[in-house]
This record gives C-alpha cells, structure tokens and sequence, in this order.
C-alpha cells in the first residue's frame, strides 16, 4: 500500500508526476497513487481532488467546480469539468421541468431550462 504521508514517494515509475497542494490541510501531495494503485492517469487531479472533496469537505488549492444548482428544488451537483456538469443540469431539467443555475469556475452563469435538453450537445 502506498504512504499518502509523502514520506514514501514512488515517482520514480512516473514523469512528471502531479502535485497537488491544500493550504488548509498545509499538506502537498504527489499523486502516484492515483497514478499507480487507482491507474486514474489523466484524471489523477480530478479523482484526487474529489476525493480530497469528499473527505474533508474543501478542494485543494487552485481547483474550482462547476456548479450546477436547481432553481427548484434542493438538487445540485459539482463537477471539475464543463462536460458533465452540463450533462446533469440538462438532464434534470428534462425530467424535472427545473431550470438549472450552470455556473463555470470563472463565476460565468448560465440558466438550463427544459428547453435546453433538446441541444444537450451544444455549448
């Protein structure tokens, strides 16, 4: 199993192995597990970051969301890409009749209605 203390680094099987830090937690860690044991590859941010998310509730640094927020009821969601994030704010729109808040992490808002899911592949 690897240390996630930082103390037993195996970038040695990787390049350029990513690095991701949190202020809050005052830690940085290297992602050769996400890179190793997970086999995330290019997705070794995101899965850590959400993993990071889920377990203490922040994302580390320099990492922001898209959101997407129904305007009617409790349900939202928040993604790393636009990709996915729009691909739930259009969905439950469809079911629901809800519009959807889509916010980018640049703070860009757009409002997904019933209407959008008809252009679910249009930016």
């Amino acid at each position: 199993m690897t240390d996630m203390s930082g103390d037993n680094k195996q970038s040695d099987d990787f390049e350029n192995v990513p690095v991701v830090s949190c202020t809050r937690c005052g830690r940085e860690w290297e992602l050769t597990y996400e890179l190793d044991e997970l086999q995330a590859g290019n997705r070794a941010v995101e899965q850590f970051a959400l993993d990071h998310e889920r377990h203490t509730g922040h994302l580390p640094d320099d990492i922001s969301p898209w959101i997407a927020d129904c305007e009617n009821c409790p349900a939202g969601e928040q993604f790393l890409s636009k990709r996915p994030a729009k691909r739930w704010a259009v969905t439950h729109a469809r079911h629901t009749y809800h519009s959807i808040d889509l916010i980018s992490p640049d703070g860009d808002e757009k409002t997904i209605t019933s209407d959008d899911s008809r252009y679910e592949n249009s930016n």
